[in-house]
Protein backbone atom coordinates (compact mmCIF):
# COMPACT_ATOMS: atom_id res chain seq x y z
CA UNK A 1 0.00 0.00 0.00
CA UNK A 2 1.20 3.43 -0.88
CA UNK A 3 0.44 6.70 0.87
CA UNK A 4 -0.74 9.76 -1.02
CA UNK A 5 -1.07 13.31 0.29
CA UNK A 6 -4.11 15.46 -0.41
CA UNK A 7 -2.18 17.84 -2.67
CA UNK A 8 -0.73 14.93 -4.66
CA UNK A 9 -4.21 13.51 -5.17
CA UNK A 10 -5.52 16.92 -6.26
CA UNK A 11 -2.75 17.14 -8.86
CA UNK A 12 -3.50 13.61 -10.06
CA UNK A 13 -7.21 14.37 -10.41
CA UNK A 14 -6.41 17.54 -12.36
CA UNK A 15 -4.04 15.73 -14.74
CA UNK A 16 -6.17 14.87 -17.77
CA UNK A 17 -3.31 12.88 -19.33
CA UNK A 18 -3.54 10.27 -16.57
CA UNK A 19 -6.55 8.06 -15.84
CA UNK A 20 -8.19 9.02 -12.57
CA UNK A 21 -8.28 6.57 -9.68
CA UNK A 22 -11.29 4.97 -8.07
CA UNK A 23 -12.01 7.12 -5.02
CA UNK A 24 -13.24 4.68 -2.39
CA UNK A 25 -14.70 6.49 0.62
CA UNK A 26 -15.02 4.05 3.52
CA UNK A 27 -16.73 6.42 5.94
CA UNK A 28 -20.28 5.96 7.17
CA UNK A 29 -23.12 7.46 5.07
CA UNK A 30 -23.79 10.20 7.65
CA UNK A 31 -20.17 11.32 7.20
CA UNK A 32 -20.36 11.47 3.42
CA UNK A 33 -23.54 13.54 3.73
CA UNK A 34 -21.43 16.16 5.52
CA UNK A 35 -18.66 16.23 2.92
CA UNK A 36 -17.01 14.11 0.27
CA UNK A 37 -14.64 14.29 -2.65
CA UNK A 38 -16.47 14.68 -5.96
CA UNK A 39 -16.78 11.37 -7.76
CA UNK A 40 -16.05 9.23 -4.73
CA UNK A 41 -17.82 5.93 -4.18
CA UNK A 42 -19.08 5.28 -0.64
CA UNK A 43 -18.65 1.76 0.72
CA UNK A 44 -18.57 1.88 4.53
CA UNK A 45 -15.59 0.07 6.01
CA UNK A 46 -17.64 -2.77 7.50
CA UNK A 47 -19.16 -3.52 4.07
CA UNK A 48 -15.92 -3.62 2.08
CA UNK A 49 -15.38 -7.40 2.53
CA UNK A 50 -18.79 -8.14 1.01
CA UNK A 51 -18.70 -5.42 -1.66
CA UNK A 52 -15.07 -5.31 -2.80
CA UNK A 53 -16.06 -7.22 -5.94
CA UNK A 54 -17.68 -3.94 -7.10
CA UNK A 55 -14.19 -2.47 -7.50
CA UNK A 56 -11.94 -3.41 -10.41
CA UNK A 57 -8.70 -4.80 -8.94
CA UNK A 58 -6.77 -3.59 -11.99
CA UNK A 59 -7.63 0.08 -11.43
CA UNK A 60 -5.69 2.42 -9.18
CA UNK A 61 -7.66 2.95 -5.98
CA UNK A 62 -7.40 5.74 -3.43
CA UNK A 63 -9.08 4.82 -0.14
CA UNK A 64 -10.49 7.73 1.86
CA UNK A 65 -11.83 8.24 5.38
CA UNK A 66 -11.95 11.09 7.90
CA UNK A 67 -8.34 11.11 9.13
CA UNK A 68 -6.65 8.18 7.34
CA UNK A 69 -6.90 5.36 9.90
CA UNK A 70 -9.85 3.39 8.55
CA UNK A 71 -8.71 3.93 4.98
CA UNK A 72 -5.27 2.53 5.81
CA UNK A 73 -6.85 -0.65 7.19
CA UNK A 74 -9.06 -1.03 4.11
CA UNK A 75 -6.14 -0.35 1.76
CA UNK A 76 -4.12 -3.11 3.45
CA UNK A 77 -7.13 -5.45 3.22
CA UNK A 78 -7.53 -4.76 -0.51
CA UNK A 79 -3.85 -5.42 -1.13
CA UNK A 80 -4.12 -8.76 0.65
CA UNK A 81 -7.09 -9.56 -1.61
CA UNK A 82 -4.93 -8.99 -4.70
CA UNK A 83 -5.73 -5.41 -5.67
CA UNK A 84 -2.75 -4.13 -7.61
CA UNK A 85 -2.37 -0.43 -6.86
CA UNK A 86 -3.92 0.90 -3.67
CA UNK A 87 -3.24 4.24 -2.00
CA UNK A 88 -4.25 5.54 1.41
CA UNK A 89 -5.19 9.24 1.48
CA UNK A 90 -3.04 10.50 4.34
CA UNK A 91 -5.07 12.65 6.70
CA UNK A 92 -8.32 11.81 4.91
CA UNK A 93 -10.96 14.39 4.08
CA UNK A 94 -9.68 16.49 6.96
CA UNK A 95 -6.36 16.94 5.12
CA UNK A 96 -8.23 17.55 1.85
CA UNK A 97 -10.23 20.35 3.50
CA UNK A 98 -7.11 21.86 5.08
CA UNK A 99 -4.80 21.60 2.07
CA UNK A 100 -6.94 21.54 -1.08
CA UNK A 101 -10.53 22.70 -0.60
CA UNK A 102 -11.01 25.23 2.19
CA UNK A 103 -14.74 25.33 1.35
CA UNK A 104 -15.21 21.68 2.25
CA UNK A 105 -17.23 21.20 5.40
CA UNK A 106 -15.17 19.90 8.31
CA UNK A 107 -16.34 17.85 11.27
Amino acid sequence: MQQIRAQQLAEWLADTSRPGPVLLDVREPWETELCQLPGSQNVPMHLVPTRCDEIDPEQEIVVICHHGGRSMQVAMFLERKGYNTVYNLMGGVEAWAAEVDSNMRRY
